[in-house]
């Protein structure tokens, strides 16, 4: 017994180490282009040329589930695929809509150009889609980065445009008064050595998400799978191009101009601006009063209107999905 005992031991000894240094499962790499990652419908494509290149751009056309003639497009965030659109597309089109989810070029699972982005490009290129589709006339429903496009889309697309609905919109002020420009080398570096923690962190912090981590999870997912692809570097200096685009391109002087309908739907927790940790101390306090420059903003426009919903952060469809449907159908309704 002695001897079988010493055997057991020596045994559990050697295999002790084995799991206490096992590493996590490694990331299925995705293609800089989202392959390999899931959206809710099917993906189709449509061409475009934008700065001398020829890029693709994918897009979800939804059908309505008893059609009301009328045609939404939504307009995605910078830090999310158009995927996390799901229930919103699902929400419109058992309303009756028909509803169109591009993802804008430099995004999700369109190309990644190699110059910079501007908004009057992606504007163009929606309309351009809607062309194709056969679309002319829409409502557009935008989240946070989509709402500088919305925008910019409302003022120079206003015949187009029926509704505006800005859910959690950046660019509700000029960033440039506040954080002194950035060199995109210094972004794109910055940007390089972030880990998922800490951008899980970063999202937490920056959105006051009120999801739960399970949920937070595939947009993690969504952009540190790609680190895994060897076309990595383009896919980080499109996203870096889109940080340096919504900083150079304000929006924030139009919106009192734009003459179509428009609902702001505001998160009362959400504070996010983009470049505050670069504005000098005194300055940061006073970026990213989201929802109080929302009711102003609203108050100067023709046809504007802000709604604020307490305890919610800036992913509000997620977050109040009920209000957030109430709002939004009773104000495409109208």
């Amino acid at each position: 017994m002695p001897h079988l005992l010493k055997i057991l031991l020596t045994a559990a000894v050697v295999a002790a180490p084995s799991l206490a240094i096992a590493d996590p499962a490694p990331r299925e790499p995705y293609g800089i282009n989202l392959e390999g990652y899931p959206y809710p419908y099917p993906v189709q494509t449509f061409g475009v040329v934008s700065g001398g290149e020829q890029l693709t751009m994918a897009y979800m056309d939804v059908a309505a589930a008893q059609p009301n003639g009328r045609a939404v497009v939504l307009l995605h965030g910078r830090n999310f695929p158009s995927s996390y659109w799901a229930p919103v597309i699902k929400m419109l089109s058992e309303a009756g809509y028909r509803v169109v989810v591009p993802d804008q070029i430099g995004f999700g699972k369109s190309s990644k150009p190699s110059g910079d982005l501007h908004f009057d490009d992606l504007a163009r290129n929606t309309m351009a889609l809607l062309d194709t589709l056969g679309i002319t006339k829409a409502d557009i429903v935008a989240h946070s980065l989509g709402g500088m496009l919305g925008i910019r889309i409302a003022r120079a697309y206003p015949d187009r445009v029926d509704h505006l609905v800005l859910t959690a919109p950046i660019g509700l002020e000029d960033y440039r008064l506040y954080v002194p420009p950035t060199p995109t080398e210094k972004i794109i570096a910055n940007e390089d050595k972030l880990t998922a923690d800490g951008y899980r962190k970063q999202l937490e912090t920056n959105y006051a998400l009120k999801l739960p981590p399970d949920q937070v999870t595939p947009f993690i997912d969504a952009r540190f799978n790609i680190k895994g692809s060897p076309d990595y570097p383009r896919w980080l200096r499109a996203f870096v191009a889109s940080a340096q685009m919504l900083y150079r391109e304000p929006v924030a002087h139009e919106i009192p101009l734009i003459t179509r309908p428009t609902l702001f739907i505001m998160g009362a927790d959400d504070h996010n601006a983009p470049g505050k940790p670069n504005a000098p101390e005194p300055l940061r306090a006073k970026m990213g009063q989201n929802a109080d420059l929302a009711r102003k903003l609203a108050a100067e426009m023709p046809n504007g209107r802000a709604e604020v919903l307490p305890d919610t952060g800036h992913l509000v469809f997620l977050e109040a999905p009920g209000r957030y449907r109430e709002l939004v159908l009773d104000f495409l309704s109208k």
